[in-house]
Parts: C-alpha cells; sequence; structure tokens
C-alpha cells in the first residue's frame, strides 16, 4: 500500500492512500470509520507525521478503514481529483544519510568502499516535494542530483538488533540528495563537515509516497534511476548496497535514539551528475514512483 499528504484547492492537508494512481482521501475515511464504530476519531490522521508518532500508521488500519470504505461502497465518493502531492513529511526529526554506500559511487568519487558506514545528516527545512523546484543559488557553481531509497522510521528505539530493525521500518520513500558539488570538495579540502552542501533549501526533494512494507520486504531487491531531461543517468539496485538497511539500522541504533519520522537515506548508486535551471530531474524507484523536480535559478 502506498500512503501519501496531500493537498487541493478545496481541501487543507490531509492523508491519503494512492490508488491506481489516484488519491483517496483517508482522513475523511478515517473519521467516517470512527463514527460507524463509535470510536473517537484521532486528529493524527491529518498528517503521515503525527500518525507516526501516534504508533498508528500500520499497514492494518489503513487496510481496515479501506475495506470499510468498499464493504459501504464509499471508495468512489473519497476519491479526491486534483489532489496535489505533498512531501510525505514536510520536516522529518531527522534526516541521516550515507555516503559511498555503494561500491561503484564509491569507485567514481576516487574513493575506497567504506569499512563502516559513513553518515551524515541533512538538514529537514531542505525538504520539498514532488513537482516543488530544486532552486540553485547564483554563484553556488556545480549541482548534484542523487537518487537514493529512503527508510521511514516507524516504531522508536535505541540498540536495536538487526533481527529485530525490520520492525521499526514504517516504509520506504525516495529521496533526492541534492548535493552542492563545488562547496562540498571546499569544505573537505579543509577538513570540514559537509553538512552545509548538503543541506540548501530545496535539497531534499522527499515523494511522492510511503510505500508500506506490506509491498516492499526486507532484504529489498529495487531498481533505482534517475533520468535528467528524459536522459537516463543513474541506474542501480539496492542488492548492491555495502550496508543493507537492518545493518544500518543496528549501527546508527547504537549511539542514537531513533523516532517516528525519522528518515535514513540510504545512498546512491552510481552515475552522479551535474544540473542546470531548466533540467526537469525524475527519480525512480521500483515499487514507489517517481519523484519529479524542475531545477530553477534563485530570483
Amino acid at each position: 500500500m502506498k500512503v501519501v499528504q496531500f493537498a487541493s484547492r478545496d481541501l487543507d492537508e490531509r492523508v491519503g492512500i494512492l490508488e491506481e494512481g489516484r488519491v483517496l482521501d483517508f482522513t475523511r475515511a478515517s473519521l467516517l470509520y470512527c463514527l460507524a464504530n463509535d470510536l473517537r476519531p484521532d486528529p493524527s490522521a491529518f498528517s503521515i507525521l503525527e500518525l507516526l508518532r501516534s504508533g498508528l500508521f500500520t499497514a492494518d488500519l489503513f487496510c481496515e478503514v479501506r475495506d470499510f470504505l468498499k464493504a459501504h461502497s464509499l471508495m468512489e465518493k473519497l476519491i479526491v481529483e486534483g489532489a496535489t502531492l505533498l512531501a510525505p513529511i514536510a520536516r522529518p526529526p531527522r534526516i541521516v544519510a550515507l555516503g559511498l554506500n555503494y561500491a561503484a559511487h564509491a569507485a567514481e568519487s576516487g574513493k575506497k568502499a567504506p569499512k563502516d558506514p559513513i553518515f551524515f545528516v541533512k538538514a529537514s527545512t531542505a525538504v520539498i516535494g514532488p513537482e516543488e523546484p530544486v532552486v540553485c543559488p547564483r554563484g553556488l557553481g556545480r549541482v548534484d542530483y542523487e537518487v537514493e531509497l529512503a527508510v521511514v522510521i516507524g516504531k522508536p528505539g535505541r540498540r536495536i538488533s538487526r533481527k529485530k530493525a525490520v520492525e521499526h521500518i514504517a516504509g520506504y520513500t525516495i529521496l533526492n540528495d541534492v548535493t552542492a558539488r563545488d562547496m562540498q570538495r571546499r569544505h573537505l579540502a579543509a577538513s570540514q563537515p559537509w553538512f552545509l552542501s548538503k543541506s540548501l533549501d530545496t535539497f531534499a526533494p522527499m515523494g511522492p509516497c510511503i510505500t508500506l512494507p506490506d509491498e516492499i520486504q526486507e532484504p529489498c531487491e529495487l531498481q533505482l534511476s534517475l533520468r535528467v531531461n528524459g536522459e537516463l543517468k543513474q541506474r542501480g539496485n539496492t542488492r548492491d548496497l555495502i550496508f543493507n538497511i537492518p545493518e544500518l539500522i543496528h549501527r546508527l541504533s547504537r549511539h542514537i535514539t531513533l523516532e517516528p519520522g525519522d528518515i535514513i537515506a540510504t545512498g546512491t548508486p552510481v552515475g552522479i551528475g551535474p544540473v542546470q535551471p531548466g533540467d526537469v530531474i525524475e527519480a525512480e524507484i521500483e515499487r514507489i514512483g517517481v519523484l519529479r523536480n524542475p531545477v530553477v535559478s534563485e530570483r
């Protein structure tokens, strides 16, 4: 099942279920479900992040509400026409990303495959949603795309074992780890952190949905690709991750407590390269969808 955050001309932000390219209003559906079952409506149903924090973001709940709609012939009535998909989590608690987690990408960067995960953080304020523009400030220099599978944490935990890591996964989405490459190289040469080069406003496109673990199981083997103006630039498969997802959750949680809504971006495959204002980036991952963003100059 695929879950989205959406808005429309007539509705405030809500949670939806993506059904064959159409958006089903889960927020309204959950209200009807609660009324029919004499339950108190939960205000967290308006936000994916709040559903995660309340522990309600589960495939079982989404399926139960959808089955209720089918049983009462309400599916078509709750389809939203003209829905605009937003970033699934506009301001995640944290975005923890991985450097050089594909051997071929490490090689193209002139580096050896790391023996331990290279974790870094992107600012949550960098997040934008589908179709929103990546803004390149004037004089910034080279700006690169990087398609990545991102894991959404659903259950808090620390010192999580590899075996139990899957219990903490709420789902999967796409993150484009846009990078100010010239800035990053200057910072690396000066032995400075690369946080800023990864965290400019609009440099973390995310979406278009969160695919739940009922459709993607670990260990996942998903094709991922990226096109610029329709031309294929990156292609890879998550089976080639140096450190797989349970390993990343285990290693990271040894030192910090993971919280609902945290994002772990698992690294990019070979083929990174620059974009220019006027380009259109399409990042695609099997079973998730396509994340499309235009590139523009700062005004």
